[in-house]
């Protein structure tokens, strides 16, 4: 089992990297979009936390800057029906303590907004994973029914024609700075925010 991977970054490609080890041996690894961003320059030294995922078909290397995000990939892999591509394309439209967040939350429009989620599956992985990856979502504590009003205020907010990534910002931005009252408060500060 490859748990780590110390060397130099010879391609950085979002659909896969290669790093060299000080031995000469090139590994190719498979890393989320939220990783890639955070990759250095080609050339440039680089550490990864790994998680090997061997099938009948293949062997993948799939790669992580943090233990946080190397732990809810393993979990993930660990729901029925989640495969490494599946877990892959969940943290890179996530990063991994917001996608902990959703699951816990049990916030099915945000797992709807990835890429091979239909409402079934998210449901299912909610109900599945969200007493699983609670350790792991950095959730402020907040009155009963906090997460339901993030819910509204977002799917408010996607109504009058934000984008999911844009509601969800900005009502993440106002539940981290200050108290709100209702969801209609949240709305409101929200859109002034924006």
């Amino acid at each position: 089992m490859i748990s780590r991977l110390h060397g130099t970054l010879l391609v950085r490609d979002p659909d896969g990297v290669e790093v060299e080890t000080s031995g000469g041996v090139v590994y190719e690894v498979e890393v989320p979009l939220t990783v890639f961003q955070r990759l250095p320059k080609a050339g440039q030294p680089l550490q990864l936390r790994t998680v090997q995922v061997v099938t009948e078909s293949s062997v993948s290397l799939y790669g992580f800057v943090d233990d946080l995000e190397r732990r809810l990939f393993k979990r993930l892999l660990n729901a029925s029906g989640v495969g490494g591509k599946l877990a892959l394309s969940m943290l890179s439209t996530y990063t991994a303590d917001r996608l902990a967040r959703a699951l816990v939350e049990k916030d099915v429009t945000a797992l709807r907004q990835i890429t091979g989620i239909g409402k079934k599956t998210a449901e299912k992985l909610c109900l599945e994973l969200s007493d699983k990856v609670e350790d792991l979502a950095v959730v402020q504590p907040r009155e009963d029914g906090a997460p339901s009003l993030a819910q509204d205020a977002v799917q408010a907010l996607v109504a009058l024609g934000y984008s999911f990534a844009e509601a969800d910002g900005a009502v993440r931005a106002v539940l981290d700075q200050e108290e709100v009252e209702s969801a209609d408060d949240l709305i409101r500060k929200a859109l002034a925010g924006k």
